[in-house]
């Protein structure tokens, strides 16, 4: 993959949506939960006024509708700036 996020922005790889059932009941995909953790995978240079707090391969959290989502080589990745994450883990 070569992708550079730009400014303050950074590339995410979210953590797989966790297998739940109900008494047997397996809950399709579209009912699952948006999982709120990642991996980054990218990052930018960041601005004069914001330095890059987070790094490649940190694991953070970030809010329920952060960034934007995109597909590259099969896989999703959300894209969002530094301010969007809430924490590093």
């Amino acid at each position: 993959m070569n992708i550079k996020p730009l400014a303050d922005r950074v590339l995410v790889q979210p953590a797989p949506a966790e297998e739940k059932t109900i008494a047997g009941i397996i809950i399709p995909d579209s009912a699952k939960e948006k999982p709120l953790k990642g991996e980054v995978v990218a990052v930018g240079n960041g601005t004069k006024d914001e330095e890059m707090v987070v790094k490649k391969g940190d694991q953070v959290l970030y809010g329920k509708y952060a960034g934007t989502e995109i597909e590259l080589d099969g896989e999703k990745y959300l894209i969002m700036r530094q301010s969007d994450i809430l924490a590093i883990i």
